[in-house]
């Protein structure tokens, strides 16, 4: 009977879990977390956070979910290291689990600002569900806020202070938001949209510092510039910290994030790794490349788990992600990696509707839309076909994108 051990119960690591038991009905498996709860919807937690969701449609699996699935599940256990050798996990308890396949699925941990008074109170990050209940709580008494993070997490700061009334600043280090995705012209529809929330963007900011009160809570957030911003709310999001500590000494490459290949497959035999954690290759665009969407990390989970169960490496993992946001009034979504390309065409069609598309070597990497989603479905497809599209790209932005009308799917 096959071990099996999973490491985070996010949803790469929930998915694996429970393609394993598909795979292998008699086998042994352990889903270890260090959290003390059980799989539930991060996407949702920041809706939670505005107040717009109660907890229970959050929470995706009860443990009685685990029970019925016969698969071991240990909260609030932290591994210590790794024996890759003697194939045994170690915990901060003590206990040493043994494993004949192992999967690393445990994400990572919101990056600190490395200045003075960033673990102040009132200073919060964006990760865990219980992180969202304090951001809630928090917000609802806050009178001012500042958001800290131009990118995808940070926005959601932004949209908590402005769904629960706080006047809010949103201080981004460069120009815009999102800069290295969006131009000036999508970007703007973002920065308008920020401001009829009621939250200011402020460009060319960031924090140099905070400031404290005498019981150490957050008063004002102070740029590089000398600009004091009074608040009783900070957030802040500028990146992840691989939870990767336990692997040292495996011979594991985990700089920037565990490098795998298409199978989820480490440099260390029998050792797999899934979700934004991972630096994969990516057999669509022919390099690695790193995503942290919930679709992409649930289908590295599944992949990893059909491998893991498999004599020899059986699927690749090939997929087309995509992150949407719906803080406003207009829908946004970004798909595929839209900050690489050698080549980039975009159109603003209206007030809130623009469309931008990465490409490398003629082919669709990536792209954002904004107001308008319908072209995202051929969109993808160019991508998953790979296309050479050199010639032709303008098309990309036709109102009603005709694949037929294109170069034809590449072998």
């Amino acid at each position: 009977m096959s071990e099996y051990v999973i490491i985070g119960d996010g949803i790469a690591g929930s998915s694996a879990a429970e393609t394993l038991r598909e795979e292998e009905p008699d086998a042994s498996i352990t889903v270890i977390t260090d959290e003390g709860e059980p799989l539930y919807n991060r996407i949702l937690i920041k809706e939670h956070a505005k107040g717009k969701l109660p907890e229970a449609p959050i929470s995706i699996h009860d443990e009685s979910w685990y029970d019925e699935r016969d698969i071991t599940l240990s909260l609030d256990t932290h591994v210590t290291s790794i024996d890759v050798d003697g194939k045994t996990i170690h915990t901060h308890e003590g206990e040493d689990i043994s494993y004949d396949k192992l999967l690393v699925a445990t994400g990572g941990t919101p990056t600190q600002l490395p200045v003075e008074q960033s673990d102040a109170d009132g200073v919060y990050h964006f990760w865990t569900f219980q992180d969202a209940r304090g951001i809630k709580e928090a917000a609802e008494a806050a009178e001012a806020g500042v958001a800290v993070g131009a990118g995808l997490l940070g926005i959601d700061f932004a949209a908590v202070m402005g769904a629960q009334d706080v006047e809010g600043k949103y201080l981004m280090r460069g120009d815009r938001w999102w800069r290295y995705a969006l131009s000036a012209d999508g970007a703007e529809i973002i920065h308008d949209g920020l401001r009829e929330m009621g939250v200011e963007p402020v460009f060319d900011s960031g924090v140099d510092h905070f400031e404290v009160n005498d019981d150490g809570h957050v008063t004002a957030a102070v740029d590089p510039n000398g600009e004091r911003y009074a608040c009783d709310f900070a957030g802040v999001a500028i990146g992840l910290t691989f939870n990767t500590e336990f692997l040292r000494g495996t011979g594991i490459e985990r700089d920037g994030g565990i490098a795998v290949d298409e199978y989820m497959q480490t440099g260390v035999d029998d050792v797999y790794a899934a979700g934004d954690i991972t630096r994969f290759y990516d057999t669509l665009i022919g390099q690695e490349a790193q995503n942290g969407s919930w679709g992409s990390a649930k289908e590295q989970g599944r992949v990893a788990a059909v491998n893991m169960a498999a004599d020899d490496e059986a699927e690749g993992f090939e997929w087309v992600s995509s992150y949407s946001i719906t803080h406003f009034d207009f829908p946004f979504l970004s798909f595929g990696h839209p900050t690489i390309g050698d080549e980039y065409v975009e159109q603003r069609y209206s007030d809130t509707e623009w469309r931008r598309v990465a490409l490398q070597d003629g082919r669709v990497v990536g792209g954002v839309l904004i107001g308008d989603l319908s072209q995202q479905r051929p969109l993808k497809q160019l991508m998953r076909d790979q296309r050479d599209l050199r010639g032709q790209t303008d098309r990309l932005l036709d109102e009603q994108i005709d694949l037929d009308e294109l170069a034809p799917a590449q072998d």
